[in-house]
């Protein structure tokens, strides 16, 4: 069973959309995973973003892509890499990462209710 939250505890988490304007190979992970760099609009701008996310992209079909993320999470350091976003994604039926993204181009910055 999963504990419950309040309402405001959700408003605290802030989920916007961005676009991918940028991705690279990232060999310094552990494990096999891409930089992304993710326009989320004014007045947050670019952001930068470690996804394990190698199984079902390549990094050419990435750019152009709306994802969501999570914003207001602490910056965190992943090897020489400052991964300042969560980029969300649900597991398939072997555990890779499928990333969220809205059905319809929405404008970046959006954020999810």
């Amino acid at each position: 069973m999963v504990d419950t939250i309040g309402i405001d505890a959700f408003e605290q988490v802030e989920i916007r959309v961005g676009t991918i304007v940028d991705a690279r190979p990232f060999p310094a992970a552990r494990k096999p995973a891409y930089q992304l760099w993710v326009d989320f609009g004014a007045p947050l701008g670019v952001k930068q973003s470690s996804a394990q996310i190698t199984v079902h992209y390549a990094c050419d079909q990435l750019i152009g892509r709306q994802v969501l993320g999570v914003v207001n999470l602490p910056p965190r350091r992943i090897g020489p890499f400052l991964s300042e976003v969560l980029v969300l994604g649900l597991p398939d039926e072997n555990g890779a990462v499928v990333l969220l993204r809205p059905d319809l181009k929405v404008p970046d910055g959006g954020r999810m209710f």
